[in-house]
């Protein structure tokens, strides 16, 4: 299966406070967590990450992902495309909710030098996946997730790399109850 991803000017971050639909995204690799009082589920997709969280029956989800994604508008908390670097927070009914996300442009030994760390991290810890190149490239874009859980909080780091564009995508959102 040929999963190559959307240019990074075309990527955008949203939060919600709903559930989405899972047949929305093609998802790659997918982590569900329970612990203390809450759920959550997180999943690399082809454009970025989707990361539902659920507490005491209020569900929000994070996703990055193409603009182009059909996505609903009903109960959409932010909305922003992802360039230079941005932070927000916001409190939903019961659940803390804080992020920072970030868009960075390298020169190509950087970029290569940082998939590659990123690579040998997933082999010890955290969720990966590595996507097919476009054929000028040696190897595809990565997603790196790792995932710290604590009894009320849930952190959330996530990479994606685009190398069609020398771009890094970093966030890093906390769940907290």
């Amino acid at each position: 299966m040929l999963s190559l991803r959307p240019k990074v000017k075309e990527l955008t971050f949203q939060l919600f406070s709903r559930p989405l639909h899972p047949e929305l995204f093609e998802v790659f690799q997918s982590r569900q967590i329970e612990r203390g009082s809450y759920q959550a589920k997180v999943n690399i997709t082809r454009d970025g990450h989707v990361i539902t969280f659920n507490h005491n029956g209020i569900t929000i989800a994070e996703v990055a992902s193409a603009q182009s994604q059909p996505l609903p508008q009903r109960r959409r908390l932010l909305a922003h495309p992802i360039a230079g670097e941005r932070n927000e927070v916001l409190n939903c009914r019961g659940i803390e909710y804080q992020t920072s996300f970030q868009l960075e442009l390298v020169p190509q030994e950087i970029f290569w030098s940082f998939q590659q760390e990123l690579s040998q991290d997933s082999e010890l810890r955290g969720m990966a996946h590595f996507f097919n190149n476009n054929g000028r490239m040696a190897t595809g874009a990565m997603s790196y997730i790792n995932l710290e859980t604590r009894q009320s909080s849930l952190l959330v780091q996530a990479f994606h790399t685009f190398p069609d564009d020398l771009a890094i995508i970093k966030s890093q959102s906390v769940f907290r109850v």
